[in-house]
């Protein structure tokens, strides 16, 4: 057992209270939400290391500062964008790392940040985000300090100026975030794509594209073990590859299996498998990685509608916006869950994620629940509809959020199509046909088995 002491050096080395991954895995998933420094209003130099920020608020993240704000038709954010104030927010959190971190990759997540944030560590700034609805990830490994010696990641965001909703959006670190430490070579960020190309009832195929990455110098030979485990942890399947992975490249493994007697994801029966993807350098397994998905066949059909499973189905649909009423934009589980609770209830059994990328935790609970999903990426393109949204960024931004999108949401069994736009003005416009092109073909590229509406 471990001890008291142990436990809390755990916490006070990372500053969180829970841990995804099993301390055994080559692979750590740290919860990085929790003792996180806040400041309403702009900081100049709020990313240096000897800032004293202790007189800042300390909270955990998810975080939506609007939502504590006074209601007033005179916010900039308008009463279209809920009446509440956007702003300039900082945050930062000061971590040291344990020992075994030493020669590792280090890796941050960050599910989504509303809007236009900008992140630093250790005084160097990382990259800006202005979709505040993106899910990205920065590599800390060449800043970080050795093991033991304090970090501060700092993220400034910008939900300013304003309008630049046409909803309530809320404001500053509104999804989760985590640390993900792992072996130089490993699976790369979102690098499995599951397929499965024909099933029957005797049989489904399961196509899998791996991608690995290697951060090292030297090429890395290794074998790449992938095992299928049913809903009940029982194991059905498993495939072997051989191959190389040169230094400071990613290479992409196809790997082909069979499940016997496959049993289907239904709205009903919303069943899961679990494919494991094992990297194995010589004799170490180096990292470890886990993708839910579901076997499930469907189509579209002008004379029979839609059919799920070969089976026809009347899709029950709501449009269903990011937040949680009241309860404002920061991401809450059971609070989305008990609104899916309540849709399904009235019959619903669709969803479609207005206007925006949605939380990760939403598809999760849709493919565990039996909902199908229309996953969309965007609100506007070119043309805008609010003085200072999205259509300012969309010439230098929407090839990287929409592959985000789709890499992300890809092996969720609950989406069933993707949406490149909500009530585009480029649509009624012939200036919209090569966006709506170039966007499908970006979609195609990455995913080929949903169709794509808009």
């Amino acid at each position: 057992m471990q001890s008291l002491a142990h436990l809390l050096a755990v916490f006070l080395v990372f500053g969180m209270t829970a841990c995804t991954s099993p301390a055994s895995s080559p692979r750590q998933t740290h919860d990085f939400d929790a003792n996180w420094r806040f400041h309403l209003g702009d900081v100049e130099s709020g990313e240096a290391m000897d800032l004293d920020d202790a007189d800042w608020r300390l909270l955990d993240v998810p975080h939506d500062w609007s939502i504590e704000g006074v209601f007033s038709a005179d916010h900039p954010a308008t009463v279209g964008g809920g009446a509440l104030p956007g702003g300039i927010g900082w945050y930062r959190k000061a971590f040291t790392l344990p020992d075994e971190t030493a020669n590792q990759q280090v890796d941050i997540d960050f599910d989504g940040v509303y809007r236009n944030s900008d992140v630093w560590i250790n005084g160097h700034h990382l990259g800006n985000r202005p979709n505040g609805y993106a899910s990205f990830r920065y590599d800390l490994t060449p800043h970080l300090h050795a093991p033991g010696e304090t970090n501060v990641l700092a993220v400034r965001v910008a939900n300013a100026p304003q309008p630049n909703s046409r909803w309530y959006s809320g404001s500053g670190i509104y999804r989760h975030v985590r640390l993900v430490v792992t072996n130089p070579v490993h699976v790369d960020h979102w690098g499995t794509y599951i397929t499965t190309p024909t099933v029957t009832d005797d049989a489904a195929t399961v196509a899998i594209e791996t991608t690995i990455r290697n951060t090292g110098t030297q090429d890395r030979p290794l074998t790449l073990r992938t095992i299928i485990y049913d809903g009940d942890g029982q194991e059905v399947t498993a495939s072997s590859s051989e191959g190389m992975v040169p230094g400071d490249m990613t290479q992409v493994f196809v790997q082909t299996l069979t499940v016997e007697a496959p049993r289907r994801w239904t709205l009903g029966d919303p069943h899961r498998y679990r494919a494991v993807t094992e990297v194995i350098c010589g004799e170490v397994v180096c990292d470890s990685y886990e993708t839910p998905f579901g076997i499930r066949t469907f189509s579209f059909d002008s004379a029979t509608g839609f059919t799920l499973n070969g089976e026809p189905v009347k899709i029950r649909g709501v449009c269903n916006h990011h937040d949680l009423g009241a309860l404002g934009a920061a991401v809450n589980t059971r609070a989305m869950e008990r609104q899916l609770e309540i849709l399904q209830a009235m019959g619903v059994n669709g969803l479609r994620t207005a206007h925006n990328p949605p939380a990760p935790e939403l598809l999760d609970l849709t493919d565990r629940m039996g909902f199908i999903v229309m996953d969309e990426a965007f609100d506007v393109w070119k043309q805008p509809k609010t003085t200072y949204g999205y259509h300012e960024d969309f010439d230098a931004w929407h090839r990287r959020d929409l592959e985000a999108l789709i890499r992300r949401d890809r092996n969720h069994p609950s989406v069933f199509m993707w949406s490149i736009g909500n009530e585009i003005g480029e649509q009624w416009h012939p200036s919209g046909t090569p966006i709506a092109q170039e966007l499908a073909a970006i979609v195609r590229r990455l995913d080929e088995t949903r169709p794509i509406t808009a």
